[in-house]
C-alpha cells in the first residue's frame, strides 16, 4: 500500500473525465445554426464532420465555447470517472490532472476558473492540476489520455499510456479502455507488474 503512494496517474480531462465532445456538439450546433441531430456523434480530431474546416475556424468555435458558453464548467462527467478515480485515490495512487486548456490567448483565467469549478462540483479527487501541452514533462507513471497525438508521443517516450477510447482514436493500439471500469483494472494490472520489478 505504501509503495502505491509513489505511483502517479496522469489523467487527461477532456474526453476522459469530461464529456468534451458531447458539450461541444451542442455548442457547435448553436454556432453553425443547425439542430444537434444534424451533427454526427462520431467525429475525428478537429471536428471536420461538423463543418469545422480549418484550425482558424476551430479556434473561433473554441473561443466562443469557452468565453460565451462556459465550456469547461458546463460539460457532463463521463460515467465512472468520479467513482474510479476515488477508488484509485483511496488505494494510494496520486491523481495528477493534466490538461491543455490554456489554448486561447488572454482567456487563461476563465479556463482555469472553469476547470477548478468543474472538478470541485463533480467531486473529482486530485492532488495536482497541471495546465500544459507537453504532458510527458509532468512525470506521471501511468497516463490516461484520449488525444491520438498525445498518446503516440507519450508511448514513443516509453511512458505507459492507456488510450481512453472514443471515435477520434480508433486507430490507436492497445492498451485501450472503453470505460472507466476497464481503466481501473488496467491501472491495477500495470501496477502489479510495476511493483514486481
Amino acid at each position: 500500500m505504501g509503495e502505491k503512494h509513489k505511483i502517479v496517474i496522469g489523467v487527461d480531462l477532456d474526453g476522459v473525465c469530461a464529456d468534451f465532445y458531447g458539450r461541444m456538439r451542442e455548442i457547435a450546433a448553436e454556432w453553425f445554426e443547425k439542430s444537434v441531430e444534424e451533427l454526427p456523434l462520431d467525429v475525428s480530431y478537429g471536428l471536420s464532420e461538423w463543418g469545422v474546416l480549418d484550425k482558424s475556424q476551430y479556434e473561433s468555435l473554441h473561443r466562443f465555447a469557452v468565453t460565451q458558453r462556459a465550456l469547461f464548467s458546463s460539460m457532463d462527467m463521463i460515467a465512472g470517472a468520479r467513482k474510479y478515480l476515488r477508488k484509485l485515490s483511496d488505494e494510494g495512487y496520486r491523481i495528477r490532472i493534466i490538461t491543455h486548456r490554456l489554448y486561447i490567448h488572454y482567456f487563461h483565467a476563465s479556463a482555469v476558473q472553469q476547470t477548478v469549478e468543474w472538478l470541485d462540483s463533480h467531486g473529482i479527487p486530485y492532488w495536482d492540476l497541471c495546465f500544459m501541452k507537453e504532458k510527458e514533462q509532468v512525470g506521471a507513471d501511468i497516463y490516461i489520455e484520449d488525444t491520438p497525438d498525445n498518446i503516440l508521443q507519450l508511448r514513443e517516450r516509453g511512458l505507459h499510456t492507456i488510450c481512453f477510447a472514443n471515435s477520434t482514436n480508433t486507430h490507436i493500439a492497445a492498451p485501450r479502455a472503453l470505460s472507466w471500469e476497464e481503466t481501473y483494472f488496467m491501472v491495477g494490472d500495470h501496477t502489479a507488474r510495476y511493483l514486481k520489478r
